[in-house]
Formats: C-alpha cells, structure tokens, sequence
C-alpha cells in the first residue's frame, strides 16, 4: 500500500538544492526525494570497530593475537579513550 507524504515550510535554498541534485540524477524531484528516503533507512548502519571485533569473535575466527590490540588503538584514537 502507498501512501502519500508533504513536506511543508522546506527552505528555498534546500528545495534548490534539491531540484539540482533530481536534475544531475535524472529524476523528478519526488522521485529524488523517494531515492533519498530510501537510501536512509534501507542503508546498513557502519558498525564501530569495537562491534566489528564483537561480530568477529561470534565467528569464532582464528585471528591474530595483535588484531584486538590494532581494535583498541583505532577505538582509542576515534574515541579518545
């Protein structure tokens, strides 16, 4: 089932923007917005490198010993912790 969705008050300088970035995609700007709103919530979240490590011992890898060390160096100098 479809459902029809308004967007009301949206700024001049972003329905612009918009209105190039549907033109440069070769779409309407409902079908630019559609894109967009897809991307958003279809799209896989980016998992930190500290999930990254969690999904890989879940997989019971054989993995160096010096591998969690580079996890926490990375975690530490995003984070840092």
């Amino acid at each position: 089932m479809s459902i029809n969705l308004s967007i009301k008050n949206a700024p001049d300088d972003l329905v612009a923007l918009l209105k190039a970035r549907a033109e440069r995609n070769h779409r309407s700007m409902q079908g630019e917005v559609l894109a967009i709103l897809e991307e958003a919530v279809r799209a896989p979240r980016r998992l930190t490198p500290m999930e990254l490590l969690a999904e890989a011992k879940k997989l019971d890898l054989n993995m160096p010993a010096k591998l969690p060390r580079s996890f926490r160096k990375m975690r530490d100098e995003r984070y840092g912790g």
